[in-house]
């Protein structure tokens, strides 16, 4: 499926403010965003607006979990009850992957079961696809085996497929053909977190990109 508008390089380098790899970003949205149908300005604006709010524009592709302790108390206060305990995994990565998304201590099972699963199968990509159960799956849809999209997840190509596939997984074209932000948000983040920016993202996006004007005209009022 063709882009139903001319997506031009200038358009990323717009909405990706301050990314200077915009031009090779761009290259790699337009090869993978159709394979996935995200392919009107409509769909195309929240996407980029999403993955832009929850990658800083496609500068960071790695979840960074270098937590002090006292962030890991205000962050992951289920993880990590008490000062003396988040000490000991203060400034300490891989530790903190490995205790945060072990499904031993969680209610939302990831499927990593094994010792170092939540280091290796922790968040990457512009929408960060996180835990062994999503990499298997993503793998299998996209023909890979998981140590192959361990890699794939650092390219830009790899960043933008991971993105599109869990867009594509949770039906987010649908209230992203609506102009629904807040909707298309909730899917992506499982809540409201950092709302207010990812409206003024989408809102920006949708002008820079000539999105079609009553959606527009909802996002403005």
């Amino acid at each position: 499926m063709p882009f139903s508008f001319d997506f031009k390089p200038e358009h990323t380098t717009q909405m990706l403010k301050g990314n200077t790899a915009a031009a090779d970003w761009h290259a790699a949205l337009v090869e993978i965003l159709p394979k996935w149908k995200i392919t009107s300005a409509n769909r195309v604006a929240a996407f980029m607006a999403q993955c832009g709010h929850e990658s800083g524009n496609f500068k960071v592709l790695e979840e960074n979990l270098n937590y002090s302790w006292e962030g890991l108390r205000r962050t992951f206060p289920k993880y990590f009850p008490t000062d003396s305990l988040a000490k000991e995994y203060h400034r300490q990565p891989e530790k903190i992957a490995n205790r945060v998304y072990d499904d031993a201590n969680r209610t939302n099972k990831l499927g990593n079961t094994a010792p170092g699963d939540g280091w290796k199968y922790r968040g990457r990509g512009v929408i960060q696809l996180t835990g062994k159960s999503n990499y298997i799956a993503f793998a299998a849809d996209v023909g890979m085996t998981v140590d192959q999209v361990i890699e794939h997840l650092q390219t830009k190509k790899g960043a933008i497929e991971s993105a599109a596939w869990f867009w594509n997984k949770r039906g987010i074209n649908t209230p992203a053909d609506a102009g629904n932000i807040d909707a298309v948000s909730k899917l992506v983040n499982g809540g409201t977190i950092g709302l207010n920016e990812r409206r003024a993202h989408y809102r920006s996006n949708v002008t820079i990109l000539g999105s079609t004007p009553d959606v527009h005209k909802k996002l403005v009022k």
